[in-house]
């Protein structure tokens, strides 16, 4: 049977206890091609191993790393080399300042969808007892994030994978917002007969197609593509918003950034109105949303 060394584990592989800064150093160049910032990356896993902060890591650039800990870090690298993302090696991301747990169950929060709970929050006031939903709300992300902004939200967090639930779940009870509603099914199903004030989604975006699929190959693909256009999530969800929103009810969707026009076609098609997209922290329209006036 043929066998394939990583590379971190090769004949590169330091024979002599490097430091720090040197074992830094190599990991960064090991992790060169795979993503945009290979040094933090590096820095992140090799703090996890030594247990430290990666501010610590500067002060303790000359101290020798241990043999063992250079095993457990070749082994974090060779799996970053092959695509793992590094929120999965850790077990944990920090979206909105909060530390979610993630396995790869559930997609890896991004920070363009912090820009969808901003605009959330700056359309919930804080003295409302208003009902909020969280279409495919994977680790639980932008629930727990709105939930922890305005503890009088009615918070319902929705989707089809039970394991992904579980991990919202538990990090919900790690951070101590118990008062979300958890239900599991596809969309609309989980909540038949539910009204809200506001509609939130983050659905899978990618068309089965895109050749990004491959480098994102270790996220679960329910949560990335959602057909051949990458359009069918919005189409259902849009769909079956009006009947689930309170009037002046508004929908939030997160989207890719060439897919702005089409989903507020969508919207105006399905009757919903004050439709506006807003750009993420490059400059890319990534959030669409619009009011419905009148529910079904």
């Amino acid at each position: 049977m043929k066998t394939v060394d990583c590379a971190a584990n090769s004949s590169n592989a330091p024979t002599t206890p490097l430091t720090v800064a040197a074992a830094l150093q190599r990991a960064a160049q090991l992790l060169s091609g795979q993503g945009d910032s290979p040094r933090l990356d590096a820095e992140i896993l090799l703090g996890l191993v030594l247990g430290v902060s990666r501010s610590s890591l500067i002060v303790r650039s000359a101290d020798p790393v241990s043999a063992e800990a250079q095993q457990a870090y070749d082994e974090l690298i060779a799996a970053r080399m092959q695509g793992a993302p590094v929120a999965y090696l850790t077990a944990t991301r920090e979206f909105w300042s909060l530390q979610l747990d993630v396995t790869p169950d559930v997609l890896v929060p991004r920070p363009e969808t912090e820009v969808l709970v901003e605009l959330a929050l700056g359309l919930l006031p804080k003295d409302l007892s208003l009902s909020v939903l969280d279409l495919g709300t994977g680790s639980g992300a932008i629930a727990l994030a709105i939930a922890s902004e305005r503890p009088l939200v009615r918070m319902t967090g929705v989707d089809v994978s039970e394991q992904a639930l579980a991990v919202a779940t538990a990090n919900s009870r790690k951070l101590g917002l118990m008062h979300i509603r958890w239900c599991a099914g596809s969309w609309f199903e989980a909540v038949r007969d539910g009204r809200f004030d506001m509609i939130v989604a983050n659905p899978p975006y990618v068309a089965s197609n895109d050749p990004a699929l491959e480098r994102l190959a270790a996220e679960p693909a329910l949560a990335l593509s959602g057909g051949p256009t990458g359009l069918e999530a919005f189409d259902r969800i849009i769909d079956g918003a009006a009947q689930h929103l309170n009037p002046g009810g508004r929908l939030l969707l997160e989207h890719g950034n060439t897919q702005a026009d089409a989903v507020a076609r969508m919207l105006e098609r399905r009757g919903f109105d004050h439709i506006r997209s807003h750009a993420d922290y490059s400059g890319n329209a990534r959030v669409t949303l619009g009011t419905i006036q009148l529910s079904l």
